[in-house]
């Protein structure tokens, strides 16, 4: 009887050790599917420790029933049975916590070494493990993946991210057109990646497939219209690069900078109007709602004039005079002075913004590119409507 209740023991320790050894195991794994086949060795293990458990407590609940025919010997064995009872549910509780265990790995291990595997546009994609050679034909994409510590990995860009702080020089890199790169030259240089927006190659379906059949990863990100978005967009190009707490950091950053301007802006009672001028006269374009320009605006404080309608416009002198906003900003780079042109403009003087000279300039950079640096535009936006909140 003894020996018996012994062996048994000594079985569900053994069964115990496996447990804690391939949970151990799962933890040390390269891969999510890895940890995951260990977690589910883990599982099993824990199942199987758990039956010997409701076994022992089965054949304790036969002894005790032996006990109360036999008198003081059924009493022994009755004992006996519910030590073996207490030992199978011990047994079944560290299976359980084994199996918790294995879950854990499984979900952790998954969490620190997947990579992302569709694209913002919700394109399949398989990123390379490692990445020695970016291609990329979008400034506001270059400026994040300098910012994650890989601009010297950058061998091929666009022309508009000529001059960019860490930007390998032109002679040391392939340069490309925007709108219509030359698919034989990147084919050519075969990086490990290649980053698009869809401004690159529109209208057209699966334009990069030529490119995709030699083997490189091309990843789509889609211009994006509102900060989360923006903010999906840093930490998706982070995790393409296996620098997810990078990607965090700059995310926390944005936020930190967003938050205090907010603060701020949620106690202004009077609101200025604020018109944005993205292209000047005589082709003036601006933009409403449904824009991250004017979420920037909402949380300074302020109104957009063009609120009421949606996303990118092509806009009228009279729709701006009419409206008579109370402070003028721009972010155009392509004219000598940008702010007095507007101040210079016919029937534009009585305009309340002209007349205090509340025309400013914004960085046209920060305010165009939709990554982690419209925090910077968004503070120079708020020092120019609300100097007297915002001023330093």
């Amino acid at each position: 009887m003894k020996k018996r209740k012994l062996t048994k023991q000594i079985s569900l320790l053994m069964a115990l050790v496996l447990v804690l050894c391939l949970t151990a195991c799962g933890g040390d794994e390269p891969s999510s599917s890895g940890a995951g086949e260990n977690s589910q060795a883990a599982l099993e293990s824990s199942q199987a420790s758990g039956e010997d458990g409701q076994a022992s407590e089965e054949g304790g609940q036969a002894s005790e029933e032996g006990g109360q025919a036999s008198g003081e010997d059924g009493q022994a064995s009755e004992e006996g049975g519910q030590a073996s009872e207490e030992g199978g549910q011990a047994s079944g509780e560290d299976g359980q916590a084994s199996e918790e265990g294995g879950q854990a790995s499984q979900e952790g291990a998954s969490a620190e070494n997947s990579r992302p595997t569709v694209d913002p546009s919700g394109a399949q994609i398989s990123v390379p493990e490692e990445i020695n050679s970016i291609a990329l034909l979008a400034p506001s994409i270059a400026e994040t993946v300098i910012a994650l510590g890989y601009g010297d990995k950058i061998t091929a860009y666009d022309a508009n991210s000529k001059g960019l702080e860490g930007i390998p020089a032109e002679d040391q890199c392939l340069v490309l057109d925007t709108v219509t790169p030359d698919l034989e030259q990147l084919a050519a240089l075969h990086p490990d990646i290649l980053m698009v927006t869809n401004l690159s190659l529109p209208g057209q379906e699966n334009p990069f497939e030529p490119l995709t059949d030699l083997g490189v990863c091309v990843v789509c990100i889609p211009t994006s219209d509102s900060i989360a978005d923006v903010e999906s967009d840093v930490a998706f190009i982070a995790a393409v690069l296996g620098e997810t707490e990078k990607g965090e950091a700059l995310i926390a950053d944005m936020e930190a900078r967003i938050g205090a301007v907010s603060a701020i802006g949620a106690s202004i009672t009077e609101k200025k109007k604020v018109y944005f001028e993205i292209s000047a006269a005589p082709y003036m374009y601006s933009f409403g709602s449904g824009v991250f320009l004017n979420e920037m605006i909402e949380i300074l404080g302020a109104e957009n004039i063009l609120a009421d309608q949606e996303g990118w416009l092509s806009v009228s002198e009279e729709t701006v005079v009419a409206a008579n906003p109370d402070v003028i900003l721009t972010n155009v780079n392509y004219i000598e002075n940008p702010t007095q042109e507007i101040m210079d403009r016919s029937g534009w003087d009585a305009l309340t913004a002209v007349q205090n000279g509340a025309v400013y300039y914004i960085d046209n950079m920060a305010s165009s590119l939709p990554n982690q640096n419209i925090v910077k535009a968004l503070e120079q936006m708020a020092e120019a409507v609300y100097p007297e909140y915002y001023g330093k």
